[in-house]
Parts: structure tokens; C-alpha cells; sequence
């Protein structure tokens, strides 16, 4: 018996240094004076090395954690990760949290060590193909050569949707998105699918993007969300809280521009936001009382975000579809401040 109970006091006691591993990340993370956060290798839109600075809509969101955390944007720095080595990334601690494009399912939800923190972009699978090669539905791919990036829910995507449509194709995988990429706009395969943004964004950087089609047909869903590693409740809390602040600011119309004036206001659910009268919620997860206040200010609010790195008037000219709030026909939405 006392062998047992040596036994079992030595595995609590393992449990407990490895929940005080992972129990201060955000200690860590203000120890060192940056976020260090993972990304993709660069997608337009979503996460790119512009002129020697990061910019896109995940970009942003690692800038609004360091914002609320140092009252600085900047105090981030990027680890550009692929679609094999993200969890190992996230899960070593390399990174502080993951806001690359990762489609939230229950077997990463439940077998990776990692936990989803809400859904940035809503999207689907697409296909794209040369316009010259006659091509104008997934239905005329069939026996196609379709270039498939590895270690994605692409893959299995692509495997159940032509199976269930009884299609045969042919697919060519590789290791990195790049490799994809280049791949398709070599001519090594007729078609080349992933996420219609990352369709989208890839098509902006072709020499003619012109000369290349989107297919009509969505065939997946694809939520991707932002991830951190399992075992800190309070690091995930902040994680989730700026991401609903985000979208709490774009639904009470609080924005980078006018959240100086918005302090302000008489707006009870405002002043919850911004951290104005007695109200504190920011102390109680390690932050401060204006931390959505520096959310905002730092890179102003969902809606914003999105206008800028991939909404109709960026280079990817997407609409806001799913992405709008809930409010406007979408599924965006944020439990209350309060």
C-alpha cells in the first residue's frame, strides 16, 4: 500500500508541474515583452511579409493580444508555420498562441493538446483552375490531376466529395502551401484546392490573375479559428475575450477612430467595453480595466479588420458573407460584457 500511495502522489505531483507549466503563459509572455504568435507562410490577406512588417487579418488579431496585454500592437513577433508542424509549434510553447489558418474539427479539438478559441474566418473548400482549360464546375474535373496541399482538411475534403459524387481524380500533395502554389501555376495539375480566401488570395499574386477561375461549388465547411494550447484556462479566457471585444466593438459601432469620443458615452454596454465607471472586468483574467479599450484603439474592430485585409476593397475583394455580424445576415457574434 505505501507503494501505491507513493505512487500516486508522485503522479499528482507530475500533473501539478505540468499544470504550473502551462498555468503561467501569460507571466511568460510579459516576462519576455512580446507575444510570440504562429501564422502562415504567407497568404494574402491573412498573414504576409509586406515591406519587412506582417499585415492580414490574423496578423491584426496577434496585434489586438498584444495590444491589451502591453498596450502595444508591435510587441509581437511571427513564426510563419505549416500545416504539419503548427501543433507541435503551438503545443513545445514556440508560440504563445497559433492564428494561422487552421479549420477548427473535433479530432484537432480533442487529440492535438490544443483548444479553439473562436472562429476568425468562416469559410469553405473551393476549386480553382486555368480559365483556357474549359472548366466551369467541379463536375468537369473528374480524372483531373487536382493539386492538394498535405496535412489539411483539404485533403479529406476533396477525397469524400468525389467519392460521394462517384469522380475519380488524381491528387498531386506537397508539404507547404508554396510548393502547392507553384505546382498548379506550373501546369503540373489541372485544378488546385483549399480554402476559397486562400483561392482567392493566391489568385491576387499570379503574374494574369485574370487567366484563372474559381469554381462555383463549395464543398466543406471550414471555420478557422484561433488555437492555443490546452492547460491554461486563463490564457485562453484573454484569448477568446479579445476575440468577442473585437466583435463587440464592431456591433456597438466602436472603432479605431472615434473610440477616443466613444469614452464618453452614455452607452452602458460601451462603458462595460472600454472599461469606463465601476466595472472592472480586465483585472480578474491578469489585465487591465481598459484592456478593450487598447484592443480597439490599437487595431480597431472586427469589421474594420476585415474591410482592410480582405474585404471588398482589398486586393481579395471578398464580401463578408458568414464573416458579417449577426446582425447584418452573418454568424459573427459575441456573448455580452457584463
Amino acid at each position: 500500500m505505501p507503494h501505491k500511495l507513493a505512487a500516486l502522489a508522485l503522479g499528482i505531483a507530475v500533473l501539478l508541474s505540468a499544470s504550473a507549466a502551462y498555468a503561467d503563459k501569460l507571466d511568460d509572455v510579459k516576462a519576455k515583452g512580446f507575444l510570440q504568435c504562429g501564422v502562415t507562410e504567407g497568404v494574402p490577406g491573412f498573414s504576409k511579409l509586406v515591406d519587412n512588417d506582417w499585415a492580414g487579418l490574423e496578423v491584426d488579431y496577434c496585434r489586438a493580444v498584444a495590444a491589451t496585454i502591453f498596450n502595444d500592437p508591435k510587441a509581437v513577433r511571427f513564426t510563419p508555420t505549416t500545416a504539419a508542424d503548427r501543433w507541435q509549434a503551438l503545443s513545445s510553447g514556440q508560440v504563445d498562441i497559433l492564428a494561422r489558418t487552421s479549420t477548427w474539427t473535433m479530432e484537432r479539438d480533442t487529440q492535438k493538446g490544443v483548444t479553439f478559441v473562436g472562429t476568425l474566418f468562416f469559410d469553405g473548400q473551393g476549386f480553382m483552375v486555368r480559365k483556357d482549360s474549359g472548366a466551369t464546375s467541379v463536375q468537369n474535373l473528374s480524372g483531373a490531376t487536382i493539386c492538394i496541399e498535405q496535412g489539411t482538411t483539404t485533403e479529406l475534403n476533396a477525397a469524400d466529395y468525389f467519392a460521394t459524387n462517384k469522380l475519380t481524380y488524381q491528387p498531386l500533395t506537397f508539404p507547404s502551401h508554396d510548393e502547392t502554389v507553384k505546382a498548379f501555376v506550373d501546369g503540373k495539375c489541372t485544378a488546385y484546392t483549399t480554402d476559397s480566401s486562400g483561392l482567392a488570395a493566391d489568385r491576387s499574386q499570379f503574374a494574369n490573375p485574370a487567366d484563372y477561375i474559381i469554381l462555383p461549388e463549395i464543398i466543406s465547411k471550414e471555420p478557422l479559428a484561433v488555437l492555443v494550447a490546452q492547460g491554461d484556462d486563463r490564457w485562453f479566457k484573454i484569448a477568446r475575450w479579445v476575440y468577442f471585444a473585437l466583435l463587440d466593438a464592431d456591433e456597438l459601432g466602436v472603432t479605431q477612430k472615434n473610440i477616443d469620443e466613444m469614452v464618453g458615452s452614455d452607452n452602458p454596454e460601451i462603458k462595460r467595453l472600454l472599461g469606463v465607471g465601476d466595472d472592472d472586468f480586465g483585472t480578474p483574467i491578469g489585465l487591465t480595466k481598459d484592456w478593450a479599450y487598447r484592443v480597439i484603439k490599437g487595431v480597431g474592430n472586427y469589421g474594420e479588420m476585415f474591410e482592410r485585409n480582405v474585404g471588398p476593397s482589398s486586393a481579395l475583394g471578398l464580401q463578408p458573407g458568414l464573416n458579417a455580424l449577426w446582425k447584418d445576415g452573418g454568424i459573427q457574434y459575441a456573448p455580452p460584457i457584463r
